[in-house]
């Protein structure tokens, strides 16, 4: 036994073991740690990442958005198809921050990934069940650790929410999906300009049928509409690819551009400072948190969050000054 792993805690010094050594169970019971809002849990999660952190950062982190109906999850059971047979090990994890309403996207979509939720090879995964962004976000970061510990070399981290959840998104993967459907009148009606900035590579799916022509249209479009804008790096300008997740065609093309995009940002070093910001950013997101769950846990604090909240909502104490009372009850 290592030094690391002697200073653990035997229960936690067992689950590192055997999370890399690869049991999906116990993955299953480490991501459920992570998840818990019990301060044991937390404290104990805290240590079992620590613990496997060495074996963490390996991995592809490949974040996949779209709107309802674009074939999210068709697209990611045939993408994870297609990498196991490359003889890649599959995590699926998603963020949704409204899954506390909805129960979550993958919960019901499983059943649309009919084929990568039963392969071996294979980790589908939904967000919490409830809180805010801020917490899945975190949670699912957590996540992905533990998954890269356990061995699985891709991880595709799937938004069900809107807005935030892009960028959140965005913020924790080395790659950016946006998966579009063949338009129809005016090509660009979807169009969202602050998720095609974020995005690294646009996906037209349902490429198929009479809907060929339709999506080499709607790629065109899209491709004029990128030259407009800027791209987040020098070194990548996103391209614009057709595919259909329902036959499998152009599915290999598209992972083909993940890749060079690895290449170029390595050879660039942008891939390195990237993954670099991200774990600063994880920080501090960390660090909100256990500030919220402080003022959300602790009896006497929250009694006067209470009482602050009505003074507030009456106009009796700006909120400014609410605000700063607060953050004195934290010193």
């Amino acid at each position: 036994m290592s030094p690391r792993s002697a200073a653990l805690s035997p229960d936690i010094a067992v689950l590192a073991r055997d999370l890399r050594a690869g049991q999906r169970a116990a993955l299953a019971r480490a991501i459920t740690l992570v998840e818990s809002r019990r301060a044991d849990h937390q404290a104990a999660a805290r240590e079992l990442v620590q613990a496997v952190l060495p074996q963490t950062g390996q991995g592809i982190r490949v974040g996949i958005t779209g709107s309802p109906g674009v074939g999210k999850s068709t697209t990611i059971d045939a993408l994870g198809m297609y990498l196991i047979e490359q003889g890649h090990k599959v995590a699926v994890l998603a963020v949704d921050p409204s899954s506390a309403r909805t129960g979550g996207s993958i919960l019901g979509d499983k059943t649309r990934m009919a084929r990568l939720s039963h392969a071996d090879h294979a980790f589908i995964r939904p967000s919490p069940s409830s809180g805010t962004l801020g917490g899945v976000a975190a949670k699912t970061r957590e996540g992905m650790l533990l998954c890269e510990a356990a061995g699985f070399d891709v991880i595709l981290v799937e938004t069900v929410g809107i807005g935030q959840s892009e960028t959140a998104v965005s913020d924790m993967t080395d790659f950016f999906l946006a998966l579009m459907l063949p338009g129809g009148g005016d090509e660009l009606q979807g169009i969202k300009k602050g998720l095609v900035e974020l995005a690294d590579m646009i996906a037209i799916n349902k490429a198929d049928g009479d809907n060929v022509k339709r999506a080499n249209v709607t790629a065109a479009d899209y491709r004029g509409a990128l030259h407009l804008l800027s791209p987040r790096s020098e070194h990548w300008h996103p391209p614009v690819v057709t595919y259909s997740a329902l036959t499998g065609a152009g599915i290999a093309g598209l992972w083909q551009k993940v890749l060079d995009h690895r290449k170029a940002m390595t050879a660039s070093g942008e891939f390195a400072q990237r993954r670099r910001e991200q774990q600063v950013k994880w920080m501090w997101s960390m660090l909100e948190q256990r500030i919220m769950a402080k003022l959300r846990t602790d009896t006497a604090i929250r009694a006067r969050v209470k009482k602050l909240e009505a003074e507030v909502a009456e106009g009796h104490v700006a909120p400014a000054v609410a605000a700063e009372r607060l953050a004195e009850m934290l010193q």
